[in-house]
């Protein structure tokens, strides 16, 4: 396999505070990886400095072989970043196709493939975003970064706040867009429900990788010490 995105070392401050210590992951091509860690251990500063959002203090963010550490954002969006943001951040003016084109690069991923992949997003083609329910809102964020035609698609709490059937509903998305190949960077909190799609998990604490495995060896003792209230 070939590594597609590669981070290695990076440190992060906000103002004088630092965020990041050191964090190191690498997602492959048509990987799925879950990165993991209790709040407030860095994991959206990590996705925010990946996809080019925060800059890095130090170290180097790698992606379809090229160095991004300090490319703009947008120049990181068009290489095939696709980020689908921590609550969903939806354009609540726009009607959901709206959202949808404001995104759109060419590519496999064009709006009726949305439409058909989130058949809720075509039946609400016309609403404004701010009238969707939370669970259809995730569904345009995704589809929306769908629509850029991403070679990596980059989730942050994809599930987060949402009542547990859509919860369901947004996990056989991500299943399924893996097994089309898509490479996925996943933040979530819920072991039971990462373990069917993820290759390898990462761990943070305090702003470090500590931990880096399959989801089959975390253990409960990893599990209570990293993952654990």
């Amino acid at each position: 396999m070939t590594d597609l995105l590669r981070v290695e070392g990076i440190e992060v401050f906000y103002g004088a505070s630092q965020a990041l210590f050191g964090v190191d992951l690498t997602v492959q091509e048509g990987q799925a990886v879950a990165l993991m860690g209790r709040n407030g251990m860095g994991k959206t500063t990590t996705i925010r400095t990946l996809c080019r959002l925060h800059a890095a203090y130090r170290g180097q963010v790698w992606f379809a072989g090229q160095t991004i550490t300090t490319l703009p954002s947008y120049k990181a969006a068009r290489l095939g970043i696709g980020l689908v943001p921590e609550g969903r951040r939806c354009f609540a003016t726009l009607t959901v196709t709206e959202n949808l084109i404001a995104a759109a690069r060419p590519g496999a991923w064009t709006l009726e493939r949305v439409q058909g992949f989130f058949p809720r997003l075509a039946e609400r083609a016309g609403q404004q975003a701010s009238t969707l329910s939370g669970g259809e809102q995730q569904m345009l964020a995704i589809g929306r970064a769908l629509m850029t035609n991403p070679r990596l698609l980059v989730l942050d709490e994809a599930t987060e706040g949402l009542a547990p059937v859509i919860r369901q509903e947004i996990w056989a998305a991500i299943r399924a867009l893996k097994a089309q190949g898509l490479s996925i960077l996943v933040v979530d909190k819920t072991l039971s429900e990462l373990k069917p799609v993820a290759d390898t998990c990462v761990i943070l604490e305090r702003g470090q990788s500590v931990w880096s495995g399959t989801p089959s060896q975390i253990t409960p003792e990893i599990e209570h010490r990293y993952l654990g209230l």
